[in-house]
């Protein structure tokens, strides 16, 4: 759903987006500022296919493989972006009215990056969507489940704007050229290192839930409300690690496990300790937790797992 500035914000000047000065905390438990997340896992009905696309058009680079899983991420990294796991006969994402994934969204570490891989896309044929969030430029595709996929840059922080406490978020038209010239003479490799699972953005039952278990017993900021049936929460000050929107429609219905779609997703926060004030603060809440080796497990209102990890030192 695109919605522009002036659409959103009409055409009232606009501050400085400067740290301290934009977002709503929650009230309790909140996130500290060197929150990022870790890889998604995704369920998709043919392995070999799904693994061929990832590399060839978004560039990854397998890490693990056996019969029924594969791991990849950049080039040059060793971080996990996205875990597969096949479902021979899994549906496709395709068909409306689902609670799940919307889409997530791979940052790279500048636009010269982003401008090598649209010319990449544009050279295999490829055909994108695209949008201007401010706070970002961004480019949208569908993988062969139809699981939705952004591919981003993020804007310099100082250019980061807020009216009152809100985030400025919209959706404008890229300017598409400007992005290619900034790659230069370069050609796109793959996702380079320093290549980063951004955020993840999902269909939700409704906003205020989502407000409730997402930011007052998980621990994100709000960033973000005005836009029409989203809500865009963060970490540390960033325009958002998890967006959620209610466009699935008042019917929608979670993701069947026989169905392309998002296993999980992947939250990691700097210690133990956090984990510990994570799972204190869902508990208080209501929302139950369970503890194993590999840290926190949890499922939104919706019913789509979370895993909340210490990260370890690299």
């Amino acid at each position: 759903m695109g919605v522009t500035t002036s659409e959103l914000y009409g055409d009232g000047p606009p501050q400085p987006a400067l740290p301290g000065t934009y977002g709503q905390s929650p009230r309790g438990f909140r996130l500290p500022e060197n929150t990022r997340l870790g890889p998604v896992r995704l369920r998709v009905s043919d392995l070999d296919r799904s693994v061929s696309y990832y590399e060839s058009v978004l560039g990854m680079r397998p890490t693990g493989r056996d019969a029924a899983h594969a791991s990849l991420g950049a080039h040059g990294d060793n971080r996990v972006l996205v875990e597969l796991e096949e479902h021979k006969g899994a549906g496709s994402a395709a068909r409306r009215g689902r609670l799940g994934l919307f889409h997530f969204a791979i940052l790279l570490p500048d636009r010269g990056s982003l401008g090598q891989f649209v010319r990449h896309l544009g050279e295999q044929g490829v055909h994108a969507g695209a949008g201007d969030h401010l706070v970002s430029e961004a480019f949208y595709l569908q993988d062969p489940d139809d699981l939705g996929i952004e591919v981003y840059a993020d804007r310099p922080r100082d250019t980061w704007r807020r009216v009152g406490r809100e985030l400025m978020i919209s959706t404008d038209p890229v300017d598409v050229g400007a992005v290619v010239q900034a790659a230069g003479d370069a050609r796109w490799t793959g996702m380079p290192a320093g290549t980063v699972m951004g955020h993840v953005h999902l269909h939700v039952g409704d906003i205020q839930g989502a407000s409730a278990f997402f930011s007052e017993a998980l621990g994100f900021d709000r960033m973000a409300w005005s836009y029409p049936g989203a809500l865009f929460m963060g970490a540390g000050g960033y325009h958002h690690h998890l967006g959620t929107n209610t466009w699935a429609g008042p019917g929608a219905r979670p993701t069947k496990p026989d169905e392309a779609g998002l296993i999980e997703w992947t939250i990691e926060v700097p210690d133990a300790r956090t984990v510990d004030a994570a799972a204190a603060s869902l508990a208080g809440a209501g929302f139950d937790a369970t503890r194993d080796a590999s840290g926190l497990r949890t499922r939104d209102p919706w019913g789509t797992a979370i895993r909340l990890v210490a990260a370890r030192a690299e």
